[in-house]
């Protein structure tokens, strides 16, 4: 199944980890992401840690659990090739608003930042070569 169709489809909660340039590491939760093509996939960010991490460390990891009893979902292996602030690629991009608890002060910008996907493996186990 492709990344795309997966993440049209499932349903679940996510957490994206990243590192700053010392290995100080940060996991915050993240909706699923915008799926560009089968090797690129893109989220949405405050300027908060997670992004701050990124701008001098480039790679970060992305686990998605599925709803329901079973330990199924994806694991996103991840580095920053791009960012963008343009609001109206943003809002266009934006599946809903984000909850109250997660929206930024206002005035706080936000950035679509890009990302290569450089192995999926599944939630659990190994998963064996790249899928």
């Amino acid at each position: 199944m492709s990344l795309s169709d997966y993440f049209s489809n499932a349903k679940g909660a996510g957490v994206l980890a990243t590192a700053d340039a010392e290995g100080n590491v940060d996991a915050a939760v993240y909706a699923r992401p915008h799926v560009i093509d089968e090797e690129t996939v893109a989220f949405i960010m405050a300027d908060r840690t997670s992004r701050g991490n990124l701008q001098s460390n480039p790679h970060a990891a992305y686990l998605f659990m599925e709803d329901g009893d079973a330990y199924v979902g994806k694991r996103l292996y991840l580095t920053k090739v791009r960012e963008q602030s343009d609001p109206e690629k943003i809002r266009a991009l934006r599946r809903r608003p984000p909850p109250k608890e997660c929206e930024p002060d206002a005035g706080t910008k936000r950035f679509l930042v890009t990302f290569r996907v450089d192995r999926v493996r599944p939630l659990v186990g190994d998963g064996g070569t790249a899928t």
